[in-house]
């Protein structure tokens, strides 16, 4: 069923331009605003008139005169001073109805006629580190985006633009190397990675920190020579193994890499990087001649040593590049157990690192400079595209490539493009992440318009506002750091049982534990979904597990209420409305509610044409009240049989499409009970 608003622009557009002998009329037609002006208006008629310099209510008459809507809309009238009322006729809903009930799956909505092949790029999460609060809004939108644009026919390519190459992944395959020499050479120790241990002792050490520092060194160094199976530092006795059998214990692992990682950080800190050439560690090389040798660096080099080890490649880096993958497939493993109770529809196939675009990095610098794009700039290589100025009105950089032949994030992002146009065959590329990122991918979409790479029409940037705490800044926790989405999650399901417990204490242990899921968790994505996407929100677990208001938990039990009342009354829906032809229409409340469920693919074209999942919570939540409207003044088990057939239908289509919108469309999990 073509979206009726489609069908009124159509026509009334085609009414306007007959009438005006222009081709580029619009009708904007809008659904009304309140109910007593009808169901829809058409606004386009003042526009026009001002361009054919007529009076425009005279000329809505016109328009009126000659549209071709009479098997849709009761007579339109004119209204103000050109405005275009529109009241759908009973007979025209009830055939809506019934379209949509012989769709089961579509629910009669129209794919879209031209599909598209879509990549969407969301979520991101950094390698050896957990999901935070900052990864929510991202992923779930992002997963919306993809459902809706699926269901309406389009090929959609996820893409998870994972952070998983760069000078961090010396920090993390060092904090490797540590959890396997506490394992193996210190065992019956507390774990020496602990940061709040190397604290406390530097604070009781302080007036005697070269001690301690010496014992780091001591302790790595020996640690370092005893790892060897055929020559000095060769880590075939213990760190070879440890990576061999890494994914079998993964998950066990995980947060002695966190508590790892940040330990390497604070020696990082403690040896002031290259600066502090008074400690040395002896690592191995091969020289010239492919033969290994020893020599010391400053220990504050260290990992910047090993990142270099790991994007060099070749045999004698085996182990950094072993470690590496054993680090992604970790951190993966994790994200996927996030991904699972959200709800996303990510998988490993899905993943696209920054490090798989990095063999096509020197050909974007290269193509770049052969088509006089880019210039140097103080050793870097920049493209400067108009309309980009700093405060000074200095035209703005997008470095591609720094003085040391580095490459950037943007040098990343435009291989990103490439291969999706070229590879993917995208005609659109829609990213999703942080207002705070708006400069950035203006500017990239800039660059890659000027390279002839994509039109700026095909790239798309879906911005959206932070998550805010109750003091109105950023959540964070008591200690200031990002609330991890893991805790966030298990906060939400915990909240959401004992609101379960107090509403039905009879249910099993089971069905609590089910429940408090679905509704924990579709708790925090609905809160989320239904606020607009380009603002802050205050995050709110009172708010959003309250059963009243906008919220999952009353739409969850507006489903609910729904299937309890086939239930009580032993209804077998599809037998009673199998053959069901005619339709009885003559409560108002029946036809308001009609005619919002008739409007559900509106809803979904609205929040895919502007990227907001707001417009489709705020569509559904108006049909659940509108629904409870409906049953507080139509009864339906005992109404008459004249109109019992119809207002099962009503009830069988709002649960259907709430069911549908909620788990479809919004990955949220729909109950029978609460």
């Amino acid at each position: 069923m073509k979206p009726v608003i489609d069908i009124l622009e159509e026509r009334i557009s085609a009414a306007m331009a007959a009438v005006s002998s222009r081709e580029d009329c619009v009708a904007i037609v809008r659904p009304a605003t309140d109910a007593k002006f009808g169901d829809y208006q058409a606004n386009g008629i003042m526009a026009l008139a001002k361009q054919v310099k007529t009076n425009p209510r005279k000329l809505a008459g016109q328009v009126v005169e000659k549209i071709s809507i009479g098997d849709i809309c009761e007579p339109p009238e004119v209204a103000g001073p050109g405005f275009i009322n529109l009241r759908l006729k009973p007979d025209f809903i009830a055939g809506g109805l019934l379209e949509i009930n012989r769709d089961a799956s579509g629910l009669g909505i129209e794919k879209s006629a031209k599909p598209k092949n879509i990549v969407v790029d969301f979520s991101s999460p950094n390698i050896a580190k957990q999901m935070h609060v900052g990864h929510l809004r991202s992923t779930i939108i992002g997963d919306c985006l993809c459902r809706m644009l699926r269901f309406l026919g389009h090929d959609v390519r996820s893409q998870n633009h994972i952070g998983d190459w760069g000078t961090q992944f010396g920090k993390i395959i060092l904090a490797l190397w540590h959890i396997c020499m506490a394992e193996n050479l210190h065992k019956g120790e507390k774990p020496y990675y602990d940061v709040e241990n190397i604290r406390n002792e530097l604070r009781e050490n302080e007036p005697k920190s070269n001690v301690f520092k010496d014992s780091i060194i001591n302790r790595h160094q020996q640690d370092w020579l005893a790892d060897k199976k055929n020559s000095t530092g060769d880590g075939e006795l213990y760190f070879n193994p440890f990576l061999d059998n890494f994914s079998k214990r993964s998950e066990f692992l995980w947060p002695a890499l966190l508590k790892a990682y940040q330990y390497v950080n604070l020696l990082d800190q403690i040896f002031k990087g290259k600066g502090d050439i008074s400690y040395t560690i002896q690592i191995r090389v091969k020289n010239e001649n492919n033969e290994f040798i020893y020599k010391d660096i400053p220990y504050g080099a260290l990992s910047r040593h090993i990142t270099v080890m790991l994007q060099k490649g070749g045999d004698e880096n085996e182990q950094e590049r072993k470690a590496w993958n054993a680090v992604k497939r970790i951190t993966l493993d994790e994200c996927n157990r996030i991904y699972k109770r959200l709800n996303i529809q990510l998988s490993d196939d899905d993943v696209r690192g920054e490090s798989f675009y990095e063999d096509m990095l020197p050909d974007v610098v290269e193509e770049l400079k052969n088509k006089k794009l880019s210039i140097e700039s103080d050793g870097a290589v920049c493209v400067f595209p108009d309309g980009f100025k700093n405060k000074e009105g200095e035209r703005l950089p997008f470095i591609i490539q720094k003085s040391d032949g580095a490459y950037l994030y943007a040098t990343t992002d435009l291989a990103a493009i490439r291969y999706r146009i070229n590879k993917l065959k995208a005609d659109t590329i829609i990213y999703v992440t942080d207002s705070r990122q708006k400069l950035h991918f203006e500017m990239l979409f800039a660059v890659a318009d000027m390279a002839g790479w994509a039109n700026k029409d095909m790239l798309h940037h879906v911005m959206f506002g932070s998550v805010l705490g109750e003091n109105g800044q950023p959540l964070k926790t008591r200690s200031g750091e990002n609330v991890k989405l893991k805790d966030l999650l298990d906060e939400a399901v915990e909240r959401a049982k004992k609101v379960v417990e107090q509403k039905n204490p009879e249910l099993t242990d089971e069905e609590k534990e089910r429940i408090a899921k679905a509704v924990g968790i579709g708790a925090v994505k609905y809160a989320d979904f239904s606020n607009n996407r380009t603002s802050d929100y205050v995050f709110s677990f009172d708010k959003m597990l309250a059963m009243d208001g906008n919220t999952a938990p009353y739409m969850q039990y507006a489903y609910a209420r729904i299937f309890s009342i086939m239930k009580k009354g032993e209804v077998d829906i599809n037998k009673e409305i199998k053959d069901l032809t005619n339709l009885n229409l003559a409560e108002s409340a029946e036809l308001d509610l009609a005619k919002h469920l008739i409007r559900y693919g509106e809803a979904i074209q609205a929040a895919v044409s502007d990227y907001r999942p707001n417009y489709l919570t705020a569509y559904l939540y108006e049909l659940a009240q509108k629904f409870s409207a409906f049953y507080t003044n139509c009864p339906v088990l005992k109404a008459g049989p004249d109109q019992r057939p119809t207002r099962l239908l009503l009830c069988d289509l709002t649960a259907r499409t709430i069911r549908h919108g909620l788990s479809e469309l919004l990955g949220i999990e729909v109950v029978e009970q609460m």
